[in-house]
């Protein structure tokens, strides 16, 4: 293969390689197109079914190893699209015993810069649909079970990181299952722009060289072959030139990801302990691993905190991906090799947090419960709940019981109140919904 040869010495060469899902792609958009030239009468049945048969190879991951060109090379992905051009090429050449030619029949109706566009897109949809929105509805169904289990598990609220009024632990867990369960819809419609394909564009957008109908055939051709909505883009312009939906996707992974490490945060602070933190959950899974090499028996919130960093890798790179859809000028989009490695890496690695952080941590919370409620019962926060009764003078001196560590209870009883009227004041499912507990003492 001699361009890739070449372009070993002119590209970057880190070892950086393509991900499966933008092979995979590239081989779908080959097979497609050769199918295509040959129901449009453009290119030898004999040939086309060649290539189309290598593609298939390409597609199934055998040949993985032969597309060898550096992410980081020319931006159009000329360097990707001659790869697999000349490896189809030499593979069915051997198959046939006759010349295939990578431009002349791999590349026919096509350029480098429809096909690269269209690959990533095929590629980041694809990875979305298959991985991110399974991860995405798992993680939203964990945190409901959840949310459910521990609907009656009373805890302290904190606000600033300082004690705040009472809520449930469900509660707190029903939120994040809600925000993902829109983060879910968000991905959903975001990875909806990227059903519209360049491909049948060319090199500038007037498809030259190509049959009109070449792009339409192909796109239906790769939408049987992902089971998605593939059309072809009715601007080719915009869609050669501009990777603003590529963007976009990853601009909602990083909310994903923000979203995930808030959760994980939470979830740590929640787990921390057991004696000198807050300890209000145990998570035995996190126990299967040692979590010091010094110290015996310590146990670490390790899944949780290995999302962290995967979340906090996918919000950087939407950084670079923010700085790579400006690249390029006029007709040409110059990110898109860079683009389909980076959004094919945040899609895997935060769908893989995702179910981690579901199957390992969520759905094996156990709750602290009288541990849960000591805490929201000693907050000085309820307060808030009795002043409405008791008036301010009276909440005054209970705050200066209850911060030399005297129970509400007991400094509500020093004031005089009886063990039903402070039961009805502190009845923690009327201090967890709207209402005036207060009035119920009265």
């Amino acid at each position: 293969m001699k361009y890739v040869e070449g372009s070993k010495r002119v590209f970057l060469n880190t070892g950086t390689r393509f991900p499966r899902e933008v092979i995979w792609a590239m081989g779908a958009i080959k097979f497609s197109a050769a199918k295509s030239n040959v129901q449009l009468g453009l290119l030898d049945r004999e040939i086309g079914a060649a290539i189309q048969l290598k593609a298939k190879e390409l597609m199934k991951g055998t040949l993985d190893q032969l597309v060898s060109v550096d992410v980081f090379q020319t931006g159009s992905g000329t360097g990707l699209n001659m790869n697999v051009n000349e490896l189809i090429a030499e593979l069915a050449s051997s198959e046939l015993r006759k010349k295939v030619h990578p431009n002349d029949h791999v590349n026919m109706s096509q350029s480098s810069n429809d096909v690269g566009p269209t690959a990533v897109r095929v590629a980041a949809a694809y990875v979305s649909s298959r991985e991110l929105l399974p991860a995405l509805e798992k993680i939203s169904k964990s945190l409901l079970a959840l949310s459910k289990k521990t609907a009656t598990v009373y805890k302290s609220g904190r606000t600033h990181l300082r004690d705040a009024l009472p809520v449930t632990m469900g509660q707190e867990f029903g939120a994040y299952a809600d925000e993902f369960g829109r983060d879910a819809e968000l991905v959903d419609q975001t990875m909806k722009y990227l059903l519209d394909l360049p491909i049948g564009g060319t090199a500038v957008g007037t498809g030259l060289n190509a049959d009109p109908r070449f792009g339409g055939l192909v796109a239906r051709e790769i939408a049987k072959l992902t089971g998605l909505n593939f059309t072809s883009a009715k601007n080719k312009f915009r869609a050669t030139r501009l990777l603003t939906d590529m963007s976009s996707l990853s601009g909602t992974m990083r909310s994903v990801s923000i979203d995930l490490y808030r959760l994980c945060q939470d979830l740590r602070l929640m787990f921390s302990g057991p004696f000198t933190g807050i300890g209000e959950i145990d998570i035995p899974t996190q126990e299967e691993v040692a979590g010091s090499s010094i110290m015996p028996g310590k146990t670490n919130p390790v899944t949780i905190e290995s999302a962290m960093l995967a979340s906090a890798e996918v919000v950087g790179l939407d950084g670079a991906n923010a700085f790579t859809a400006s690249l390029g000028e006029f007709e040409l989009t110059m990110g898109v090799p860079l683009m389909g490695y980076n959004i094919v890496f945040q899609a895997k690695l935060l769908s893989e947090a995702l179910r981690k952080v579901a199957s390992l941590v969520v759905d094996h919370v156990v709750p602290m419960r009288e541990k849960a409620r000591r805490y929201a019962e000693t907050s000085q926060a309820l307060i808030t709940v009795v002043s409405p009764k008791i008036g301010y003078d009276k909440a005054a001196v209970l705050g200066k019981e209850l911060a030399k560590g005297t129970s509400i209870r007991s400094a509500l009883k020093k004031l005089g109140y009886g063990p039903s009227q402070i039961d009805a004041m502190l009845d923690m499912k009327d201090l967890v919904k709207p209402g005036i507990p207060a009035k119920k003492a009265e």
